[in-house]
């Protein structure tokens, strides 16, 4: 007779039970984490200031990296292009397919991926070092709350920052692939501009700044979030600094996937 304890059905259960409880309790966190800032937000408790630095932090020292990977992303594209349409398709359709996979795909998507490595892990780790070194704790002392002074302005920031990251991606990559095009295959200008212009809908942009707003919003709560859950000292913070980039990818990947069936149907 097979005791409940070691039945083979009790581990799976087990352990679907943790991941369950694990996800629950992240989500419960993160939505207090969320209503928290909000309130901070509306009632203007957000200091200017704060917002700006993270602006520039975020933003203005992200813009050289952000404009090579744009640059390499429109020169790829432009040449896989190019070598699959020598043939009977007209080569000025390699101006809707540059434009198409930039604006709609690989310019918030690799912007975002971009500020993961360089945005997100560097929050986590700032606020997990914050909370293992017992600094956020100093913050309830004194009376302040580390949601006013940490949290919400990373959040509005980000908000604010990524579609205009997005945006210069979009515009660099581009004109990155238009010349591109111009040198491997002879594509000139004019011809690639047609073809852009061929099948071009106004929506690809709302779309594009779509992306980067949702990837703008989600990218500062998940590293604030773990940044604050950070525990066992520095190696505490090497722990969590990793698997926050970890979640932050997989969402950005998640959430990539779930928009064209909601957006471009």
């Amino acid at each position: 007779m097979i005791t409940l304890g070691r039945s083979p059905f009790v581990r799976p259960i087990r352990a679907f039970g943790r991941v369950a409880e694990g996800v629950a309790e992240h989500a419960g966190e993160i939505g207090i984490l969320l209503a928290r800032s909000a309130r901070a937000v509306v009632t203007l408790q957000v200091s200017l200031r704060s917002v700006l630095q993270q602006i520039y932090i975020m933003g203005v020292q992200s813009i050289p990296i952000v404009l090579v990977t744009s640059i390499l992303a429109g020169v790829v594209t432009s040449q896989q292009g190019g070598y699959q349409f020598q043939g009977a398709i007209p080569l000025y359709i390699l101006g809707s397919v540059v434009v198409a996979s930039v604006v709609l795909e690989l310019g918030p998507v690799l912007t975002a991926i971009v500020l993961v490595g360089r945005v997100g892990a560097r929050i986590t780790a700032e606020l997990g070092t914050m909370k293992v070194s017992e600094q956020i704790d100093a913050f309830h002392a004194v009376g302040r709350d580390p949601i006013v002074v940490l949290a919400a302005p990373r959040i509005v920031a980000g908000i604010i920052v990524v579609p205009v990251l997005v945006g210069l991606a979009n515009l660099v990559g581009i004109l990155a692939g238009m010349e591109a095009a111009r040198l491997t295959v002879g594509l000139g200008y004019e011809s690639f501009l047609y073809g852009a212009q061929l099948f071009w809908h106004s929506w690809d942009l709302f779309y594009s700044f779509l992306k980067a707003l949702t990837f703008g919003f989600w990218i500062p709560v998940i590293a604030i979030h773990m940044g604050f859950r950070t525990g066992g000292g520095a190696a505490g913070v090497g722990r969590t600094t990793t698997a926050s980039v970890m979640f932050m990818t997989l969402m950005i990947l998640i959430l990539d996937a779930l928009f064209p069936p909601l957006f471009l149907q």
